[in-house]
């Protein structure tokens, strides 16, 4: 863990070096069973670390199923109301900015962009439930002057399905909070998300396949990214919106830059220089972009001792 810091501190001491004005330079801070800490906070202003990403969890028993359990005392304390409240408060105390996201998770990990339902009559009580879900949180954001609130996570066969609803569920949260507005759409959803013009930001969970190499140098990994950036700055253009990515990183394996989104315990070589050549070739050829606000790295663990 403590190479780890040592990359991430080179990571976001790169994301500072750009020359224009200050971009969100984010950590994903993922949930513990207690509240958190002066020292875990510490560290992630040690980082150079401007934003920390706070992430609210409600949970679905399968991909059919249409009511949200969350905020319950069955959750890990950072995962409900009270967690995420103190998580916010302690954050901002050491200056660092928040975004708040909250989260669905299917049982057994299930992809969220599959959520769907058979029924009108179970769209209504999904719908309902996911409603509650968000503007207990967007109440929250509102009192806390929280920065950023994210209304939603990979969720594309509901934005497709059921586009009134979001649309509604915007104006709703916008009623509540003042803020700035994200989604964190998947990096193969983003460009057919119908509501970005309502939003601050076209939120993009940035795991681009961008090398199919073993271990891809820095120019291989650039010359990946070509065809996406090229495709965020056209849309970016379009709807007069800059980009975020709510979600990106790579592990140190082989093959890190082929299936980024991949987080299985497969057995995969342990290789740290594709890591850092992927972290490197982003922060060159995307980073520094004029169109892209930032980025919120996936994922750093407050209780990892």
């Amino acid at each position: 863990m403590y190479k780890l810091s040592i990359l991430f501190s080179v990571i976001i001491a790169m994301q500072a070096c750009t020359g224009q004005s200050p971009k969100i330079k984010g950590v994903s801070y993922v949930a513990s069973g207690d509240a958190t800490t002066e020292a875990q906070v510490a560290k992630v202003t040690a980082l150079n670390a401007n934003y920390a990403a706070v992430m609210p969890f409600g949970f679905i028993r399968d991909l059919n199923t249409p009511e949200i359990v969350f905020n319950t005392e069955r959750q890990w304390y950072g995962e409900r109301l009270d967690g995420v409240t103190q998580y916010v408060e302690k954050l901002h105390e050491q200056d660092l900015k928040v975004m708040m996201k909250p989260q669905i998770w299917i049982w057994r990990g299930e992809f969220t962009g599959y959520l769907t339902m058979d029924s009108e009559e179970d769209w209504i009580i999904l719908e309902e439930s996911y409603k509650a879900f968000i503007l207990l949180y967007a109440e929250l954001a509102s009192e806390l002057n929280v920065e950023i609130f994210c209304i939603g996570t990979e969720l594309e066969l509901f934005i497709v399905q059921r586009p009134k609803f979001w649309d509604d569920l915007i104006s709703e949260v916008k009623s509540i909070y003042r803020g700035k507005l994200t989604y964190a759409a998947n990096w193969d959803e983003y460009t057919r998300v119908p509501f970005w013009s309502d939003l601050d930001y076209i939120g993009v969970d940035g795991y681009f396949p961008v090398s199919e190499e073993q271990t891809p140098t820095v120019a291989v990994a650039k010359k990946g990214w070509q065809p996406w950036k090229a495709e965020m700055k056209r849309l970016s253009d379009s709807v007069n919106r800059p980009i975020l990515f709510t979600e990106y990183g790579y592990r140190n394996i082989d093959y890190a830059g082929k299936e980024p989104w991949k987080s299985d315990r497969s057995d995969i070589g342990h290789n740290n220089v594709a890591q850092v050549n992927l972290y490197h070739a982003f922060f060159e050829e995307i980073h520094p972009e004029p169109w892209f606000a930032g980025s919120f790295i996936w994922k750093w663990f407050i209780d990892h001792e």
